[in-house]
């Protein structure tokens, strides 16, 4: 595999001489990384929590790493522009959401953001003379970090994210790190966004329902006021609307307080 961005200037490192039972260990290990992630039931939590649990497996699936993170990007994010607009993220270690800081608030370059906008996986086998990142290098090799993995979460042609992986011993991250962690990335990267739609969905949903029961209730103002003045529809809205603006309150709270007034008062009446 050879589909990736190596560090400039540094000789990618040798292949592991692996013996038959590590190819087999790091393949189980990507298995019950991937077994993990489909057995998260995305209807069963959050987005940000189902991010720290991919979070998690990513480092069990992921030969030589010893923390890692996940980060997803505005949908709206232009792979060209300068600004990565972050929309959530999540770590397995305090180390690493230090380094995303660093990345993302601070620096604004990082094996992540090259990764995302190329939507090719990043590898730097030692940060602190990566001229890639000339100042994100440094910070991060001076806390005892020099490897980094990154590897995009990738959705027909767009990159929604990427899992960044890292490791404190240089050229951490061989050609057989980076096979298993795409094979990883790419089932997370369904599972991710299939989670935003549901929390999208849901979220349109209750915007719906909240607006079709604040026209029921501007309804039944409009009716009460028309019972009252004996006006037209058009202008008992109008007089909902001038209270609204004066009082600076929601014309939907407005018409549920005039609406709550009156079941008070026939409420009264009736004893």
């Amino acid at each position: 595999m050879d589909d990736y961005d190596a560090q400039p200037g540094r000789k990618p490192p040798p292949e592991p001489e692996l013996s038959p039972a590590q190819l087999q260990a790091d393949e189980l290990d990507l298995h019950a990384g991937l077994s993990g992630l489909s057995g998260i039931v995305a209807d069963a939590c959050s987005v940000d929590e189902m991010l720290g649990q991919v979070a998690q497996f990513a480092v069990q699936a992921i030969p030589g790493a010893d923390g890692a993170g996940v980060t997803l990007v505005e949908p709206h994010t232009d792979s060209g522009s300068a600004e990565l607009r972050i929309q959530a993220r999540s770590v397995t270690a305090e180390f690493v959401g230090i380094i995303d800081t660093l990345q993302y608030e601070k620096l604004g370059e990082g094996p992540c953001i090259t990764c995302i906008r190329s939507g090719r996986p990043a590898v730097s086998g030692s940060l602190g003379s990566d001229r890639r990142w000339p100042h994100f290098g440094g910070s991060v090799a001076r806390m005892g970090v020099h490897s980094a993995l990154a590897l995009p979460l990738t959705i027909g042609h767009r990159v929604i994210g990427a899992i960044n992986a890292y490791a404190p011993g240089r050229d951490a991250f061989a050609e057989h790190a980076v096979q298993l962690g795409s094979q990883f990335a790419g089932p997370t990267a369904v599972s991710v966004y299939n989670a935003q739609l549901l929390a999208s969905t849901r979220l349109r949903t209750k915007q719906l329902q909240q607006a079709l029961r604040s026209r029921a209730v501007i309804d039944q103002a409009i009716g009460i006021v028309r019972s009252r003045s004996g006006g037209t529809a058009q202008e008992a809205f109008d007089r909902l609307t001038r209270i609204s603006q004066r009082e600076h309150v929601k014309l939907a709270d407005v018409a549920e307080q005039l609406v709550d007034e009156a079941v008070r008062r026939a409420r009264a009446r009736q004893q």
